[in-house]
């Protein structure tokens, strides 16, 4: 083992010190990716998150009344976001879903506030113009419903906090109406003839507060990793044609015959390509640090963690295609056609989460997808590490067995 190690380290810092007297394998290797980075950066740099108002419907059943004017005080001024429909119209649009769902106030509503009972919240699911009924609360007092189009849980979550807002608003009144029946003598009769009226009990006041302005995407977050790992496999790729150029001018060859196993090699030329793989991660990770602001997110040694997964994976990629192809130019050729078409699969040139399903499964069945996936969650959406353990094993597999075809195919005497 002890040998085998040794003669793995000696051919690669040979390979090494070869790939830094070559000029055009540095240069693409770390300043070509530079181009695609700053191009599609800055065509990239306008898109993100518009500061988007949120619009919610409601509407009403009753004529006037209590629900009347919390209406009124939800529709005051545009700043709330909430817009008021008939409630037939609500109905028929969102059945025919050009509208997601509303918050309802059943003509009853008035009645019941004042009649004694919590005020509860309904949800409902209307699909064919039949319900499902799902209560927050016991089904006494006075009720609102929120009607969606199909349980679209988004849907529900939204409408039924403005729904449970109103409620806790109006339970608070109905403490004071009940109040007022004990004191003044009032029945709770004449408090709902007065609420009907809109003169009973003290209108509801709705405020809305900014909380802050919605920061655009740094593009760099999502291009740079991904063109990281499509120039790491790359390179690593490209590495197969100085391997099968060693095998066809009989550099190997000689190697057995001084000594040198032929799994050290392999060792070896897998260890020359993860020094490239380093070597272009350190400098493109510092460079997105100081030259394009970018964001390693809430746990930055998962992402240094995933690139050292993912640089590993590469070179045993490399020294795989090394293994399959017989020549100079087919290495070549395999290189080029295996990089450009597992780069798009893999989600280098655009983000996964923005593609059909299909074609995110499609990624699953590279290793550029589970890195660019993890890099994704772990700078855009704030994971943490545990949450990219998966990606992680995802891509030790893939090393494994890339490893474990290229020792069992490597060849050092050329086929021709």
């Amino acid at each position: 083992m002890r040998l085998l190690l040794r003669q793995a380290l000696l051919l690669s810092v040979k390979d090494t010190r070869l790939f830094f007297r070559d000029r055009f394998a540095l240069g693409f290797a770390l300043l070509f990716p530079i181009l695609f980075i700053v191009a599609f950066s800055l065509a990239l740099g306008d898109i993100g998150p518009e500061d988007e108002q949120l619009r919610m419907a409601v509407a009403t059943e009753e004529e006037g009344g209590f629900s009347r004017q919390v209406i009124d005080a939800l529709t005051a001024t545009d700043a709330t976001g909430v817009d008021e429909w008939d409630p037939q119209d609500a109905e028929q649009a969102v059945r025919e879903g050009s509208l997601p769902g509303y918050v309802l106030f059943p003509a009853d509503f008035t009645q019941r506030m004042f009649g004694g009972g919590s005020t509860v919240v309904r949800i409902t699911d209307s699909e064919g113009g039949e319900q499902t009924v799902r209560l927050t609360g016991e089904d006494s007092g006075a009720r609102i419903l929120v009607v969606t189009a199909d349980g679209d849980p988004e849907t529900e979550a939204i409408l039924g906090g403005l729904a449970r807002s109103i409620a806790g608003r109006i339970g608070t009144l109905s403490l004071a109406a009940r109040g007022v029946i004990e004191l003044e003598g009032f029945t709770a009769l004449d408090l709902a003839r007065l609420g009907e009226l809109g003169a009973a009990p003290p209108s509801i006041v709705f405020t809305t507060e900014q909380v802050g302005d919605v920061e655009p995407f740094n593009a760099s977050n999502f291009t740079l990793p991904g063109y990281l790992t499509m120039f790491v496999f790359f390179a690593a790729a490209l590495g197969a044609e100085a391997i099968a150029r060693e095998r066809q001018t009989q550099t190997l060859e000689r190697l057995l015959a001084n000594g040198v196993r032929r799994s050290s090699i392999v060792a070896g030329k897998m260890l020359a390509s993860l020094y490239r793989g380093f070597l272009q991660l350190a400098f493109l990770w510092v460079l997105g640090i100081f030259a394009f602001s970018i964001d390693f997110g809430e746990s930055p040694a998962a992402v240094i963690v995933v690139s050292v997964f993912m640089a590993v994976a590469s070179s045993a990629f490399g020294v795989m295609l090394a293994a399959l192809v017989h020549t100079v130019k087919s290495a070549s050729s395999a290189a080029v056609l295996a990089s450009l078409t597992l780069a798009p699969l893999g989600g280098c040139w655009w983000p996964l989460f923005i593609t059909p399903d299909w074609m995110q499964a499609l990624g699953r069945l590279t290793p550029h997808g589970w890195a660019n996936d993890a890099f994704n969650k772990l700078m855009l959406f704030g994971a943490e590490g545990q949450d990219v353990l998966v990606n992680m094993l995802a891509l030790a597999l893939f090393a494994a067995g890339f490893l474990v075809i290229a020792v069992a195919r490597f060849r050092t005497v050329s086929a021709n």
